[in-house]
C-alpha cells in the first residue's frame, strides 16, 4: 500500500471520530433501576448529568437501600454509554478493536 495513501486514510479517520466525540458529547442516556424510583443520566463525555429520585424512596431508616440504587443507576448509566460510544466507533473503525481508542 502507498504510504500516502494510508497517511491521508488515517488523518481522515482521526477527523471523523473527533467529529463522532464531539457528537457522542451531546448524547444522553439514562438508567433507570428500583422499579423506576431511581433515574440517572449520562453524557458521551461519561459523565453523570443528572440524578432523578422518587421521593417515596427516601427512607431514613434504610440510606443504604437508596445508595445501592444510585450506585447500581449510574453504574448502568455509565455502561449504556460505553456501549453507545463502541458501536459509533465501530462504525468508524470497520469493527478493528483498537486499545486506547476512544
Amino acid at each position: 500500500m502507498n504510504m500516502n495513501k494510508m497517511m491521508k486514510q488515517v488523518q481522515k479517520m482521526q477527523g471523523q471520530m473527533a467529529k463522532m466525540q464531539e457528537e457522542l458529547a451531546d448524547k444522553t442516556v439514562d438508567a433507570t433501576v428500583g422499579g423506576g424510583v431511581v433515574t440517572v443520566t449520562a453524557n458521551g463525555k461519561q459523565e453523570i448529568v443528572d440524578i432523578k429520585i422518587d421521593p417515596d424512596a427516601i427512607d431514613p431508616d434504610d440510606v443504604e437501600m437508596l445508595e445501592d440504587l444510585i450506585l447500581a443507576a449510574t453504574n448502568e448509566a455509565l455502561r449504556k454509554m460505553q456501549e453507545m460510544t463502541n458501536k459509533e466507533m465501530g462504525k468508524l473503525t470497520g469493527g478493528m478493536n483498537i486499545p486506547g481508542l476512544f
